[in-house]
């Protein structure tokens, strides 16, 4: 028996027995609330259904969009805070949809800048697949389609990060893998810019600065 829970933006949840009520009240509520009302009202989410598991049974999400709204499905039978992240994502790619062609330049210059500054790693591995199917060959770095692939990858991982470090404290990971702080620092502050922080929500976490009486922002705990 489904139940139907109302959250933050008016998007609405409807919850499939078996689900943890801990996943609902102390993951997906919170994070919901962290999503800025900006990029909230630009993807048009509609419904949010979380199930036990999906069909076929490894996927652990899944979006459809309409004209008119955006539905998700989460699988509940993973990590709590991963299957927040997944509901992040989605609204990550729900985003690049509806991003103007303006903004879309803006963050393929700013790809173009990580690639031409040699940066190699990226924030998950579903974009770090894509950047290296674009940087393969010489002919791949020139494929539309392949920049494309991983313009859209790119930026869902990313407008997940933005959120989840709106959302609570994140500690940084290094590796030649991953993203460098200042690179992805420049993306959470290109998006911070097209999508404000929600009142009482802070990107990065000040710090006083001894001496000088002015904060500063923590390049590794944004909060």
């Amino acid at each position: 028996m489904a139940h139907l829970l109302r959250l933050a933006h008016d998007w609405r949840m409807e919850i499939e027995g078996g689900v943890p009520a801990e996943l609902i009240r102390d993951y997906l509520r919170p994070a919901v609330r962290a999503v800025p009302a900006a990029m909230a009202a630009r993807t048009k989410i509609r419904l949010i259904r979380v199930c036990p598991t999906l069909d076929p049974p490894e996927a652990s999400s899944r979006w459809r969009r309409s004209f008119e709204a955006a539905d998700i499905w989460l699988a509940a039978d993973a990590d709590p805070h991963d299957v927040a992240m997944e509901l992040l994502i989605c609204v990550g790619q729900i985003l690049w949809e509806e991003l103007t062609g303006e903004e879309r330049n803006q963050w393929l210059d700013r790809l173009r800048r990580e690639i031409e500054a040699g940066v190699t790693g990226e924030i998950d591995e579903p974009a770090l697949e894509a950047k290296a199917r674009l940087l393969a060959t010489a002919a791949a770095a020139r494929s539309l389609r392949r920049l494309e692939a991983y313009a859209r990858a790119a930026f869902g991982s990313t407008a997940a990060e933005y959120v989840h470090c709106l959302w609570h404290d994140v500690t940084l990971r290094s590796g030649p893998e991953h993203l460098p702080a200042p690179w992805l620092r420049a993306r959470l502050e290109l998006l911070r810019r097209w999508f404000p922080p929600n009142p009482g929500y802070r990107l990065f976490a000040a710090t006083a600065q001894r001496g000088t009486g002015s904060e500063g922002a923590s390049e590794a705990s944004p909060a």
